[in-house]
């Protein structure tokens, strides 16, 4: 009876320690879904930043060729 008694005991802690584990890697879930939302994000608004960027050289450098030749 007692040997039954401690199986079911150490069945409990084996049942609470995976709904722990359960519980933080849902947590780290969360929390990496929301770095990549934040780097999702982030990434748009450089490459946004960066076609902005080359558009205003390239006129910079159609400019300085009309200079040339005039």
């Amino acid at each position: 009876m007692t040997d039954t008694i401690t199986r079911i005991n150490k069945l409990e802690e084996q049942v609470v320690e995976l709904l722990e584990l359960c519980q933080r890697l849902g947590d780290d879930n969360k929390e990496l879904r929301a770095q990549l939302h934040h780097l999702t994000s982030e990434r748009s608004n450089l490459i946004e930043q960066k076609e902005k960027i080359r558009v205003q050289v390239e006129s910079m450098i159609t400019r300085l060729r009309s200079m040339e030749k005039a």
